[in-house]
């Protein structure tokens, strides 16, 4: 993960959070009045954010002393520590809220990529992810699927050719829209082609797609139609997949699964910030 940028977005996320200023802390506390808190899980699953945490509450004051307990990618259960943060406790409560509700929704996505990856265990297939994450922490919760032990798809439209059905209308067919794409392209950038016909399948073939995405296909259709495909072309399963049809997906031949719910509707994690107050606790 870039700490630069993460350190950037950070400072953006605080000024929304601080605005002019702790109204509430400031009126409290002194800047000499100092204290301790530990974060800790209210609920086991995979942590993911150890950098949001340091460089957090480094943010808010120099002399924040911040211990992370746990690494990236660490199962952790409910009730273990993963941090304790020392400092001025005006520093400590501004900052709480943003890097919780951060590791919280990075821990989250941890979690659902990893157990989704046991879940293929064993098939060869890769589980990645896509576009639908949450504007301005797309970088978090990329990172976040990684940590789980899932792949990235495209970062976003800058990085990769990936052609859907309303491309494809635009220019008037899936040929002409491979054809027009790989007239200007280079070659190091791979082009997708989104089908959801058998006659789709063919003809994104024969204009030398690089990557053919079934999408919103049945396991069974994929299964039937998959022995068409070249060995060269890697195909992907996306469109609606969830938990519960998961292995059903890994076992019809493709090579990749995309899963939109990964970022879109995923659950945080449960993480709570427990207070300790005085000099040198």
């Amino acid at each position: 993960m870039n700490k630069m940028k993460l350190k950037s977005m950070l400072e953006t996320f605080y000024l929304e959070d601080l605005g002019d200023g702790d109204v509430s802390s400031e009126i409290l506390f002194s800047k000499s009045d100092e204290g301790s808190f530990s974060l800790f899980m209210k609920e086991q699953g995979v942590f993911c954010g150890r950098d949001v945490i340091e460089i957090g509450f480094s943010l808010m004051d120099p002399k924040v002393d911040v211990q992370v307990f746990a690494a990236d990618g660490d199962w952790v259960e409910a009730g273990q520590s993963i941090a304790e943060i020392r400092g001025p406790m005006g520093a400590l409560l501004q900052g709480e809220r943003v890097v919780l509700n951060l590791i919280q929704r990075m821990s989250g996505i941890a979690t659902a990529t990893y157990l989704a990856v046991e879940q293929v265990k064993g098939t060869g297939v890769r589980l990645c992810d896509t576009r639908k994450t949450t504007p301005g922490l797309r970088m978090l919760e990329k990172y976040a699927v990684r940590t789980g032990g899932g792949f990235n798809h495209r970062n976003g439209l800058y990085d990769a050719v990936m052609l859907k059905d309303n491309h494809i209308s635009f220019a008037g067919s899936i040929t002409e829209a491979v054809k027009q794409v790989k007239r200007q392209i280079g070659h190091m950038v791979k082009v997708e082609v989104e089908i959801e016909t058998k006659e789709q399948l063919l003809e994104a073939i024969d204009a030398g797609a690089d990557v053919i995405m079934f999408d919103n296909c049945l396991p069974s259709t994929i299964k039937e139609w998959i022995h068409l495909v070249p060995p060269h072309i890697v195909t992907e399963a996306s469109g609606g997949i969830t938990r519960e049809s998961l292995q059903a997906y890994a076992g019809s031949g493709v090579h990749y699964i995309s899963l939109g719910y990964l970022t879109h509707s995923v659950k945080s994690l449960d993480i709570s910030a427990r207070v300790r107050i005085g000099k040198g606790v």
